[in-house]
């Protein structure tokens, strides 16, 4: 009953009154039920280590220790002794580790008798008498006390492995020297075969520690060991040399390991993985289905047999085994992205949105897939939904440049020019050698009316890019239209930077010429222009990244979104008309008809809400669409 009690106790996290309980019931067992004692005291040990009364806890697992051993009063001696730092003693009880009796009988009785005899037993007639004992052992071999031994055993390694794991960071050094005792302990007990894997565990500790070198040298040294341990050293030296780029090697021991182990699903997804990265996908979709047949839930030889498929764009197969893994990882991201790609790539468009839906409840912050969100809504037409998403993967990612570009977009088609500076600021700090994102700066002031602003960034862009003409002509403008002294210099520098154009388009029109005799004048200029004025904005999509799919074209409609490029390509049509009051000077003929963009096109109508009067003066300066017929006489 005090027991039982003190079971309630402990789950219901009252570990005082637990322990109380456990000692009244621990004081009325007596010493024949030695191992009830035994799990009693086990009881309010691990009750203590709740507490964090590790002393307590070490002297009643000591206890334990004197009167019967057993793996997990060493194993949770051992990590209350690294608790409280005693290296001594974490030593100490690692040996006692290692001595602690399985209570298992002659493993050798399940080894052919022949094999230890002598060998004129073995050609004597009496060795026939012998064969029906081997028929015995055929058959308990794979009984279910075998078993049970062998898993016991499996077990005492796994504890034993752990533990060097955990102390052989603190009992000497470093975890070198650590791992170095904890193999020379285990090479003089009964695991004797137990060092292999702490050598391999101590190459993976290398490898944890980034110190690759020491990891391919210890790893090395088990080319020439039996056949198990060599295809565990040759798929971790493939898998070392595959992360470092060096194929070759990681082939090697990719064949290494598969000599050693013909159906090792590592060694089988270790040759595929190399076989994928030199585009031999065929043969690396077998190496993933031969590992399958091997471990049908190896789920990397799944997933690489998925992506495999994808690039051979065998969609079904594909989907069929990312499905599969799906099954497996319900909630892993990569999956599911996975999915949501091969359905759009197929056309199921309604599956691929189910999938993005999950999706996004797992990684809500992902910045790319917002994007990929808004790209969704906008190719439906819900703007609105779609700047949600846009505004929201800027907010977790603000140096994304297409995001930028579209929200700027939106707020000039939405006339807010205030609002789309921000966003052309973010972009400058960005791409700072990049004219066009400060050309846009200015435009963006002078649309909302502040000439006085924009005046002033086109002068720190003119003394940043003093060759930029679009600079100069917007410069010529401004000044001739408030008359300001200025003009002039203005004026004399834009003809001196067309003149340098019109120099370099002679050059390139002569190179092309000598390089292509058939090219025209016409085709030369065009180039030419194109080149030196940077051609038109193109928005850079990032495919490197996470959740990222194919873009979306969007095409420009009087309902639709205009990008920024689109409002720069069809502003390449405008002319800038002669500065009126500029007749302090002679004006070039060239000078009047010089092209230019506005970076933000021009401004569009507002509704009215009252008449206007049309004998009224029009405003130049607000109008940048401005043709020749138009001008007035």
């Amino acid at each position: 009953l005090n027991v039982n009690m003190g079971n309630i106790y402990f789950h219901q996290e009252k570990y005082d009154r637990a322990i109380k309980m456990y000692t009244m019931g621990l004081d009325k067992i007596s010493n024949t039920y030695n191992m009830t004692r035994i799990k009693v005291m086990q009881n309010i040990a691990l009750a203590f280590v709740k507490l964090k009364q590790y002393n307590d806890a070490i002297a009643l697992y000591e206890q334990i220790l004197q009167i019967e051993p057993d793996l997990r009063t060493a194993l949770n001696l051992i990590l209350c002794y690294f608790k409280v730092g005693d290296r001594c003693n974490m030593k100490y009880t690692f040996q006692r580790l290692l001595k602690v009796d399985l209570h298992l009988d002659n493993e050798d009785r399940y080894l052919p008798q022949s094999a230890s005899l002598p060998d004129d037993y073995r050609s004597s007639p009496a060795l026939n008498e012998d064969r029906k004992y081997e028929s015995i052992l055929e058959v308990i071999k794979n009984d279910e006390l075998w078993w049970y031994e062998k898993d016991k055993k499996a077990h005492a390694e796994s504890v034993i492995r752990r533990v060097a794991k955990i102390i052989a960071p603190v009992v000497e050094l470093n975890f070198n020297h650590g791992y170095i005792w904890c193999i020379e302990q285990t090479m003089n007990s009964r695991y004797l075969e137990l060092q292999n894997d702490l050598k391999i565990d101590k190459a993976l500790m290398h490898l944890r520690q980034r110190d690759f070198h020491k990891a391919i040298e210890t790893l090395k040294s088990f080319e020439n060991k039996g056949s198990k341990i060599a295809c565990t050293a040759g798929v971790n030296l493939s898998f070392l040399y595959f992360l470092e780029g060096d194929f070759v090697q990681a082939d090697r021991y990719a064949d290494i390991a598969l000599a050693a182990d013909r159906y090792s699903p590592a060694a089988l997804v270790n040759k595929g993985n190399i076989l994928f990265k030199q585009a031999q996908l065929e043969r690396a979709r077998d190496c993933y289905l031969e590992a399958l047949q091997d471990d049908p839930t190896c789920v990397e030889a799944l997933y690489n047999l998925g992506l495999a498929a994808k690039q051979m764009n065998r969609l079904e197969e594909s989907l069929d085994a990312i499905s599969k893994i799906h099954a497996i990882l319900p909630a892993n991201a990569q999956i599911i992205y996975q999915i949501m790609d091969i359905y759009e790539r197929i056309g199921s468009f309604e599956q691929s949105h189910d999938s993005f839906i999950q999706l996004q409840g797992l990684v809500p912050s992902d910045a790319f897939l917002l994007q990929y969100c808004g790209e969704s809504f906008e190719r439906i037409g819900d703007k609105s939904q779609a700047f949600s998403y846009y505004y929201d993967s800027f907010k977790h990612y603000p140096c994304n440049i297409d995001v930028i570009e579209w929200l700027a977009a939106y707020y000039i088609e939405s006339q807010l020019y205030e609002k789309s500076i921000t966003f052309f600021k973010q972009a400058v700090l960005m791409r700072p050698n990049e004219i066009k994102w400060q050309l846009m700066i200015a435009s963006c002031y002078r649309k909302s009316g502040n000439f006085q602003k924009a005046f002033e960034v086109y002068k720190k862009i003119h003394n940043k890019f003093p060759d930029s003409i679009e600079c100069l002509q917007f410069l010529v403008r401004l000044q001739s239209d408030t008359d300001l002294p200025e003009a002039d210099m203005y004026m004399d520098k834009l003809d001196k930077a067309i003149k340098l154009r019109e120099a370099k388009e002679q050059r390139l029109l002569s190179a092309s010429r000598r390089q292509s005799p058939s090219l025209s004048l016409v085709g030369g200029l065009n180039e030419s222009r194109e080149n030196i004025s940077g051609g038109s904005f193109r928005s850079i999509r990032r495919s490197s990244t996470p959740f990222r799919a194919s873009r979306i074209s969007k095409t420009p409609s009087n309902s639709s979104l205009r990008s920024l490029q689109d409002c720069l390509e069809s502003e390449r049509e405008c002319e800038l008309r002669t500065p009126q009051g500029l007749s302090r000077r002679s004006i070039s003929p060239y000078t009047s008809i010089v092209n230019y963009s506005d970076a933000l096109g021009p401004t569009l109508d507002r509704p009215r809400t009252r008449t206007k009067n049309r004998n009224s003066v029009v405003n130049e300066f607000a109008d940048d669409v401005a043709n020749d017929d138009r001008i007035p006489e």
